[in-house]
């Protein structure tokens, strides 16, 4: 059984280890479930031999020794169940254990193209039914044929009783799962819907409760509801009718086998004691039946769960290969034919998008709202695979690196800031103690972080300084403040490449300053920096522009050389914006002024 549930393809060997890891578990399980269904005999030999030996002669000391017998074996049998279950228990545990980690690594790795934010959840419910009594019915089922040749030992009708209510049992098991299942994966596809849908709503309570979509939100998240709770109700219902069809022929079954016990009995056909363990015998034989039959959907539902979890792992297989060790990069920065198209849009978000960037130079990328600035700004840094072409630092692919020793080179400050709940210095350090970095060390690159991004004084000037506790979201800071944080984040490492977007978008002129310092401070050590930009304060000191319209680069170059083909492009007497050559905007005035944008700056 192990072995067909050991997954094979490239990528899943985490999970076809964890499962060999728990072998141990599941074999001593197997076994202690052996003996179980061993002892299981026990009352069936203690009747016959009441009804057989003690009753007809009176002995009161094989009575006595009988059920000295007896008592020690239900003991052993009470011990050995619940040895089995603390055993599969233990299985459980040590799944979670040695995956749980690796599942929130492939999750993280996903491209949006893929979401599964229910992968931890798909995980407790394969976890959930290795750890309950759907695994320790599975152990019991391949004893019923043991049982049903006990019933044949005792009577060959008995023997057939059995084993027609076996066949008609299972088959209303095969019925129960045949028409179940779907209506499992419904109800399970439902529900993700559900639980996906409130966590996005919960994540922007302020924009609903702003808006006026408090009720409309409401009334969308209980419709939600109402379809899971509809397709979970159909399930149950359909599994309870089996259920319920199954119970009531076990007990008959259970009474038949007593009747036509009675009747040979009183032909002479056997003794007066397998009467009643005739009945016992046919429950035996069924009960497991009956388990599995309510234990089914949570098994199906772990089954589908499972086979979730191999589709991440071999979607995600190049998280945990094995990497040549690289040198430190310098900041070289070569971006190769590279084109990204998100699912359900018409036109790709990126068009062969090709540059390169030489240590300490800084690259301003402009373009009207939509044109790919974001996402290449993403691909950049590192968030966003693109389908085709390739992202270079020092020559190397960024899947040469594992992702986070790539990242521990890459400063990277979203469109949005992004902060977490936690300390100012633990945003700032990335949660660097976690993964094992001294306190004292983390304590201080996250202060020369923050004094390179110029928010030392203004982290100073906050309730608790780096101590202060921000809410989830980075809840506690005002927009401004949020993305001075964030930027010392970004240059917490000192990162050879720099990747800003929208950098200014929320800062006065004291923030914007303070930036203006950061991109130079970093330029000048070698670092490569790329900034996206709307307002041009922040690009009057760039090295290069790069424009880019509807996702392809329309010109890119030397700073000067860039604006002068923009004013050529544009008719006589505009001024040509970033973002559309042809059309005059304000923005673009600035950019060709730096001096002026110093002037202010300073």
């Amino acid at each position: 059984m192990l072995k067909n549930l050991l997954p094979s393809k490239p990528g899943t060997e985490p999970l076809a280890e964890a499962l060999r890891a728990c072998r141990s578990h599941f074999l001593w399980a197997a076994v202690f479930s052996a003996l179980v269904n061993l002892l299981y005999l026990t009352p069936t030999i203690y009747m016959m031999q009441v009804y057989d030996r003690v009753v007809p002669t009176g002995g009161l000391t094989t009575l006595a020794l009988i059920t000295i017998v007896a008592v020690f074996a239900l003991a052993a049998l009470a011990g050995l169940d619940w040895l089995r279950g603390r055993l599969m228990l233990r299985a459980g545990l040590r799944l979670d254990r040695m995956l749980s980690g690796k599942v929130l690594a492939r999750v993280m790795d996903l491209q949006a193209k893929s979401p599964n934010t229910q992968a931890l959840r798909e995980f407790d419910n394969v976890r959930g039914a290795i750890g309950g009594q759907g695994m320790l019915a599975l152990f019991d089922a391949p004893w019923t044929p043991i049982y049903l040749g006990c019933c044949f030992l005792l009577h060959p009708a008995i023997g057939v009783l059995t084993l027609v209510g076996a066949i008609v049992l299972f088959s209303l098991a095969w019925l129960n799962e045949r028409d179940t299942r779907p209506r499992l994966g419904k109800a399970m596809q439902s529900q993700n819907a559900a639980y996906s849908a409130q966590e996005a709503i919960a994540g922007q309570t302020e924009v609903v409760r702003a808006l006026g979509m408090r009720q409309s939100s409401i009334a969308r998240q209980i419709e939600q509801r109402r379809n899971a709770t509809a397709a979970q109700a159909d399930a149950q219902l359909t599994g309870g009718k089996y259920s319920g069809a199954i119970k009531f022929l076990r007990l008959t079954l259970q009474s038949a086998a007593l009747g036509l016990a009675a009747l040979l009995a009183v032909r002479g056909d056997i003794s007066p004691g397998a009467i009643i363990a005739s009945s016992v015998l046919l429950s035996r034989a069924v009960a497991p039946i009956e388990t599995l039959v309510g234990v089914w959907p949570t098994l199906v539902q772990a089954a589908a769960s499972w086979k979730t979890m191999t589709e991440l792992f071999a979607s995600t297989a190049a998280v945990e290969r094995e990497r040549t060790s690289l040198p430190d990069p310098k900041g070289k920065l070569q971006v190769e034919a590279v084109s990204v198209k998100f699912p359900d849009t018409e036109s790709p978000q990126l068009r062969s998008v090709s540059f390169a960037l030489k240590p300490g130079q800084t690259l301003g990328v402009v373009g009207a709202s939509g044109s790919g600035k974001t996402t290449l700004a993403r691909v950049i840094a590192g968030a966003l695979r693109p389908q085709a072409g390739t992202v270079r630092l020092d020559g190397a692919e960024y899947e040469a690196r594992e992702g986070d020793e790539l990242a521990r080179w890459i400063g990277y400050l979203p469109q949005v800031p992004s902060l977490f709940a936690g300390s100012i210095k633990d945003n700032i350090s990335r949660f660097a103690t976690a993964t094992g970095v001294d306190q004292e060390t983390a304590d201080r690159d996250a202060v020369k972080a923050a004094m390179a991004a110029g928010a030392h004084e203004l982290i100073l000037r906050l309730p608790n300084g780096y101590d202060t506790v921000l809410g989830p979201f980075g809840q506690g800071l005002s927009a401004g403040q949020a993305q001075r944080v964030a930027l010392a984040r970004a240059l917490y490492g000192d990162p050879v490449l720099l990747v800003l977007d929208e950098p200014n978008s929320n800062l006065d002129q004291e923030g914007e300053a303070a930036l203006m310092q950061a991109i130079l401070g970093a330029a000048a050590r070698g670092a490569s920096v790329v900034i996206i930009a709307h307002r041009a304060g922040v690009l009057a000191r760039v090295d290069r522009l790069l424009m880019m319209r509807e996702g392809v680069v329309q010109m890119e170059g030397p700073r000067e050389e860039v604006l002068e083909r923009m004013r050529a492009a544009s008719p006589k007497g505009a001024t040509p914006a970033p973002g559309a050559p042809g059309q005059p905007a304000a923005n673009v005035t600035r950019l060709a002024d730096p001096t002026q944008t110093q002037r202010r700056a300073q």
